[in-house]
């Protein structure tokens, strides 16, 4: 209301300078729109800059992109803030492969993802801390989820426990993407066809998630090249 009055006050002003033939005070006048319309451009950049990423003007499927990518940074932001504290965590990010089978004998919980709800349910002093975490699409949808083991473990560091041997065990079993956690190292390992890579920074572990749920254009040959840069990585 302050600018508006100002505004309204300017306005009448430079009225009056109009009206009674006042030249000097008119030019002065223009000098100083001209400041100020930069001035206010300012002051009001976060307003502005809010207003403009409101407008839609890409379409739903930018939108839905735009929703994934936050989503995958509030997942990678709880992941490595497990990672700095050594908390272990074992997290299944659901693919095409039904995991109702697992999810149905653990405690389901059907809730809305948030960073705070997945951090809390694998605090130590909880009584779901022990066991996996399921995902579907942006819903936890259980918790406290027991799998089934790898028979074969021989690319297992021996630093690794249970909890990576049972994500190299569903990653065997279904096309899931499983994220692992270390308590004893805090170190970040993604599994998926088998393949256990450990080791994975924030940069490359978002970049897998997105090459695996927002594949390219020919859906076959995306399917081969993750399970490539997989072992690549692993080498």
């Amino acid at each position: 209301m302050d600018l508006v009055v100002g505004l309204m006050a300017f306005l009448s002003l430079y009225a009056i300078s109009t009206w009674f033939h006042l030249p000097v005070l008119q030019k002065l006048m223009l000098y100083f729109v001209n400041v100020a319309v930069i001035a206010l451009l300012i002051i009001f950049q976060p307003e502005l800059r809010l207003a403009l990423s409101r407008i839609s003007v890409k379409g739903k499927k930018y939108r839905e992109i735009t929703e994934f990518d936050k989503f995958l940074d509030t997942v990678a932001q709880s992941v490595y803030r497990f990672s700095e504290r050594r908390i272990g965590a074992l997290i299944l990010l659901e693919n095409q492969d039904s995991l109702d089978e697992f999810a149905n004998k653990a405690v389901i919980l059907n809730a809305v993802f948030t960073p705070e709800l997945l951090e809390s349910i694998f605090i130590t002093t909880t009584p779901l801390h022990d066991g996996a975490v399921i995902i579907r699409g942006t819903t936890i949808l259980s918790a406290a989820t027991i799998l089934p083991l790898a028979d074969d473990s021989t690319q297992l560091a021996k630093s690794m426990g249970t909890r990576h041997r049972a994500g190299l065990g569903i990653s065997q079993l279904t096309d899931a993407l499983i994220i692992v956690v270390s308590e004893e190292t805090g170190k970040v390992s993604i599994a998926r066809d088998g393949i256990m890579t450990r080791g994975i920074k924030i940069d490359r572990f978002k970049g897998i998630i997105r090459s695996v749920f927002n594949p390219p254009k020919s859906g076959m040959d995306s399917g081969f090249d993750i399970i490539g840069q997989l072992k690549k990585w692993n080498q």
